[in-house]
């Protein structure tokens, strides 16, 4: 509920201070005949939703913009040329009436609430008709823009510098985990530089000290080290709980993190039953189904919880090897995504086999090894997780500033000066 005056879209398009509009058809053809440096939006809620390059361009003008078809996501587009599709919608605001990046803020806003998707568009039809503006005044409009503009700010610097350290990390680990690192802590030298450091492998080169060996060779010498399930009937849909044993499924298994919001529970004596399937703390946790290949290490302190047949989880033999090297390279490392491409015979892996997974091929160093290539993974690894946590505060701080400050419930002063929340 607004504490502002407020009025209908639809209302300022009558009154000329709102123009809505869709982009052009851009063929495939028409943007090889014209390349050029010109971005096409389209209507995808990725990467700005930038679809491509053009040497045309259909406006060189501050609008705001959304996706018709891709669930109505809106975006704010600074002045620059640039084009967008016949699946994109854009706003010209006419006047002084309306400050542009507050109008975006308030669509957002309102945005979280309503659900579009390909069978239900955002037309120009429809949401002039669903949505409203706060009819303020601009300098306060100009005052609340300005305020989460300052927080955007920080929340892309985040993503910025989260970015800069994966990409560090990616380089780093791809090393290690080809070279190794020696007693004093030196990566060896290169091949190019010492052959006669190296040896050839299945999985390529690695340094002569170490083994090549299959996953399953690898697993700690418990029942079940690798297990997925139950299947079928051994679970039923109706025997889920509200509260209970944590069931785990795709939705908590990301790559290199786990999430530990549980949505669904299993009754004790369930668990008691199908606890051949139960998780252990460390074990690597990899999806089979849906989005297939994120992995993770489960927490120390998973507690009790029961795995599903989305998922393969693994319990390895921490005296040969560390869970948290095995997730990376499950995830990252381009012999073990070349393993998978080969076993799904180059097509989109819609499942993991059991056996694709048991005869799977890692470089193994040996545990001092790992030692040292392990602490410059986790230094790594904890810078990036302390962004990402910065980043998820940044969000959710954003998304509370906005139905507060939009709709009047705290009000802000023109006369002071702006909060900086980077």
């Amino acid at each position: 509920m607004s504490e502002f005056p407020t009025q209908r879209l639809d209302k300022f398009i009558d009154e000329g201070t709102v123009l809505l509009g869709r982009g052009d058809v851009i063929s495939k053809e028409d943007i090889e005949a014209h390349p050029g440096p010109y971005p096409i939006y389209s209507s995808s809620a990725h990467n700005n939703g930038k679809f491509g390059e053009y040497g045309k361009f259909m406006f060189d003008e501050e609008l705001i913009t959304w996706s018709v078809d891709g669930g109505g996501n809106f975006f704010y587009r600074t002045k620059h040329r640039y084009s967008v599709t016949n699946v994109c919608g854009y706003m010209r605001l006419r006047g002084e009436e309306l400050h542009p990046k507050f109008v975006f803020y308030s669509l957002a806003n309102q945005h979280r609430f309503l659900t579009f998707d390909y069978t239900s568009k955002a037309h120009p039809s429809v949401i002039k008709k669903l949505y409203w503006l706060p009819t303020i005044a601009r300098e306060q409009q100009q005052k609340i823009a300005a305020i989460l503009t300052s927080i955007d700010t920080g929340i892309e610097k985040t993503e910025s510098l989260i970015a800069k350290y994966q990409k560090i990390k990616a380089g780093l680990m791809h090393d290690l985990f080809t070279r190794g690192v020696t007693a004093d802590g030196k990566l060896r030298p290169p091949r190019e530089q010492a052959p006669e450091l190296y040896q050839e492998t299945p999985v390529g080169w690695i340094p002569v000290e170490w083994d090549c060996e299959e996953l399953q060779d690898l697993l700690a010498p418990v029942a079940n080290n690798l297990r997925s399930g139950p299947f079928g009937s051994a679970l039923l849909k109706s025997e889920l709980v509200e509260e209970g044993i944590p069931f785990l499924g795709i939705d908590n298994i990301f790559s290199e993190r786990f999430e530990g919001n549980f949505r669904r529970f299993i009754p004790a004596r369930k668990y008691l039953e199908l606890n051949r399937y139960a998780v252990r703390p460390n074990d690597v946790v990899i999806t089979i189904m849906g989005t297939v290949g994120r992995c993770c290490v489960l927490p120390e302190n998973i507690g009790l919880a029961l795995s599903s047949k989305h998922l393969w989880t693994m319990t390895f033999d921490e005296k040969k090897v560390f869970p948290e090297l095995v997730c990376w390279q499950l995830n990252y490392a381009p012999w073990v995504l070349a393993w998978f491409r080969r076993e799904s015979q180059g097509a989109v892996m819609d499942a993991i086999q059991s056996s694709t997974l048991r005869t799977l091929r890692l470089p193994v160093p040996d545990i001092n090894e790992q030692k040292l290539i392990l602490k410059r993974y986790l230094t790594c690894h904890s810078k990036i997780t302390s962004e990402q946590n910065k980043l998820e505060k940044l969000k959710k701080q954003k998304v509370g500033l906005m139905q507060d400050l939009l709709t009047g419930k705290v009000p802000v002063k023109i006369d002071e000066p702006d909060q900086e929340f980077a």
